[in-house]
C-alpha cells in the first residue's frame, strides 16, 4: 500500500455542490447502498479505523464527505441511500444532489461502487451506472463481503455483476472485497493508483543518501 493511504485525513464535507471544495486535482468518489459496507472499504484500504464514519443507522451520512489524500488528491465517501429513515423529500434532494456531483464536478475521476456481493445490481446500483455512463466516468463495481460466501458462489456473483457493467461501460471494472479478511485491497489500491495518478515505483522508492 502507498502511504499516501494512511496519510488520508478529514477535509470537509458538503451538503450541495456549490459547497464541495475547490473543483481541481483529481478525486474518486465512493458510493453505495446503505448497509453495502461503504464506509468499512474506505476505512480499509487507508489502514485507518475510523476515518469514514461507520454507523448501525443506515444512510445517516447526508453529506458528500471528502478525503484529503494531499495537496491534489481526495477520496469522496457519498451519501448511502435505501434503507434510510428519511422523508422521500430527502431521498429525492439526495438524488438530485448524487446526479449533480457526478456529472458535473471536473476533478471526480472514478466512483467505486460498493455492493454487498449477496445482493448486487439494486435499482440504485444500475442508477449509478446510468449516471456513470452518462459522464463517461470509469466505475469500479466493488463486491463487498465476500467472506459471506463459498468461493464458488463469489465467482458466480463476480461473473454476472461483470457482464452488466461491462455492458453498461466497457472501462467499468468488478471486483471482490472483505474488510475483514482484507480480500481486494490490493486490487483497489491498483485501480485507485491510475486514476489518481499515483506512481507506485516512484512515490515509494527511499530516497538514497548523498556522499
Amino acid at each position: 500500500m502507498h502511504p499516501i493511504y494512511q496519510g488520508a485525513r478529514f477535509l470537509t464535507a458538503a451538503a450541495r455542490l456549490e459547497q464541495c471544495p475547490v473543483d481541481q486535482g483529481r478525486e474518486v468518489a465512493f458510493s453505495g447502498r446503505s448497509n453495502a459496507g461503504k464506509s468499512s472499504v474506505i476505512n480499509t484500504i487507508c489502514h485507518q479505523n475510523a476515518l469514514a464514519r461507520t454507523s448501525k443507522t443506515p444512510g445517516r451520512t447526508q453529506q458528500m464527505v471528502f478525503f484529503q489524500l494531499d495537496d491534489s488528491r481526495r477520496l469522496v465517501d457519498l451519501p448511502g441511500y435505501g434503507y434510510a429513515k428519511v422523508p422521500e423529500a430527502l431521498k429525492r434532494d439526495w438524488q438530485t444532489q448524487m446526479s449533480a456531483y457526478l456529472e458535473q464536478r471536473r476533478s471526480l475521476v472514478g466512483l467505486v461502487l460498493v455492493m454487498d456481493i449477496r445482493h448486487p445490481l439494486t435499482e440504485f446500483d444500475q442508477h449509478m451506472l446510468r449516471w456513470g455512463g452518462r459522464a463517461n466516468l470509469p466505475i469500479l463495481a466493488l463486491l463487498t463481503k465476500a467472506d459471506k460466501l463459498k468461493s464458488g458462489a463469489v465467482r458466480t456473483a463476480e461473473r454476472m455483476v461483470e457482464r452488466v457493467v461491462t455492458a453498461e461501460q466497457e472501462a467499468n471494472q468488478v471486483a471482490t472485497f472483505s474488510s475483514l479478511r482484507r480480500h481486494g485491497v490490493g486490487v483497489v489500491h491498483h485501480i485507485l493508483d491510475r486514476w489518481l495518478e499515483i506512481d507506485p515505483v516512484a512515490e515509494r522508492s527511499t530516497p538514497q543518501p548523498t556522499a
